[in-house]
């Protein structure tokens, strides 16, 4: 049992925890450098103290003896917003992001989840930014109004939306570039609009920064570029957006009546308004801070309580026909990954809406398509 201990496990749950070497050292009544050398291999533990590590870390004993296979490299995480992020916040949502990574990998191959669709447009200028975001509206035959749920174009694209429990604020999103994609919202959010421009900033990555590390302010300005254009046609946009009063003043209650329809922070559309040149700079700064700003409408504006947010569909669907055809219950899921329910409930809480089964213990080899998840995306 000892020599196949696998240190990177212990590291991963312990990080998915956000507990440092020290804290769990403390736990299980071990030095912060004895747990290090278990975390290096450099030394073996007892049978008694993988008991302790697992009962603390929320999973199986087996699963520190499991072998992970292929784990992802970094640049295939994508974050939204690292500046003023600690390191160990960063470290804690990649780890929590493999563990569901492995939990999609069994779902995957028990269900058939809507087939990888995101086409290939690299992504290095404004101009190419625009470029993709039209290609993708087409591609998923999405015109060029305003888009009904975010979170259906990304999971018919055949990636699966979660939120981590006891996210960080300081991380807003965080997308998995993988076989079966992944995008991770920040449980916290506090704007519909504000999630909804998240979802087409991680398509970005997914399009147009395949194997690019990612996090830097180039990155971050073209998915943003990307997401602007995604939710707001530069063809389309420019004809609704309302014109200003008397050459100089941004009609409010017109922006307000817009960001109802096309379900995007009024601070979004002005920002765009800029880029595609219906606003002056002067006039885009007096609109946000002479106004939203000084009306206390940094964070949450005045609409944001009208505009309910969307949930993730993917992931409890597979799960309960998973339940429902396959005969396996969450607790079979969480088994099969060497995980307990609990560590389960912390990187996918959509599992709680789901009511207990009594059924499992069975994994039986039939596929199920939920090729019927797909539905209407726009309007």
């Amino acid at each position: 049992m000892d020599k196949s201990f696998d240190g990177a496990n212990l590291r991963l749950a312990r990080s998915a925890y956000n507990l440092s070497l020290a804290d769990v050292g403390e736990a299980v009544g071990k030095s912060k450098q004895y747990i290090q050398r278990l975390e290096a291999e450099r030394d073996k533990p007892t049978v008694e103290l993988v008991e302790k590590l697992a009962d603390l870390l929320k999973v199986e004993v087996s699963f520190f003896f499991s072998s992970p296979g292929h784990m992802l490299t970094e640049e295939a995480y994508h974050f939204r917003k690292l500046i003023g992020t600690k390191t160990a916040d960063k470290q804690s949502a990649i780890a929590k992001g493999e563990l569901f990574r492995r939990v999609v990998s069994f779902i995957d191959s028990k269900l058939r989840l809507p087939k990888f669709d995101f086409p290939a447009h690299g992504i290095s200028t404004p101009e190419e930014a625009e470029r993709a975001a039209e290609k993708c509206r087409v591609h998923w035959g999405l015109g060029l109004g305003p888009i009904g749920s975010m979170i259906r174009v990304v999971e018919n694209a055949g990636a699966v939306v979660t939120t981590f429990e006891g996210s960080v604020r300081e991380i807003d999103a965080l997308s998995i570039s993988s076989p079966r994609p992944i995008v991770v919202m920040n449980s916290n959010e506090v704007s519909a609009c504000r999630a909804r421009f998240g979802h087409a900033h991680e398509i970005a990555h997914f399009v147009g920064h395949e194997g690019r590390l990612t996090g830097d302010k180039g990155a971050e300005a073209e998915a943003n570029r990307f997401a602007g254009a995604f939710l707001m046609p530069r063809s389309s946009f420019s004809k609704e957006f309302p014109q200003l009063r008397g050459g100089t003043q941004i009609n409010w209650r017109a922006l307000s009546e817009l960001k109802l329809r096309w379900r995007v922070s009024k601070a979004g559309m002005l920002y765009r308004a800029r880029q595609l040149g219906l606003l002056s700079e002067d006039q885009y700064r007096r609109a946000i801070v002479g106004h939203l700003f000084a009306k206390g409408q940094r964070y949450v504006e005045d609409e944001d309580s009208s505009i309910p947010h969307e949930q993730p569909e993917l992931l409890l669907n597979a799960l309960r026909t998973m339940q429902n055809r396959l005969g396996t219950s969450v607790n079979d899921v969480a088994r099969a990954v060497h995980l307990k329910k609990d560590m389960l409930t912390r990187i996918a809480p959509q599992i709680i809406a789901l009511e207990p089964s009594g059924v499992g213990g069975g994994q039986p080899s039939e596929v199920v398509s939920l090729s019927e998840y797909r539905t209407r995306l726009s309007g």
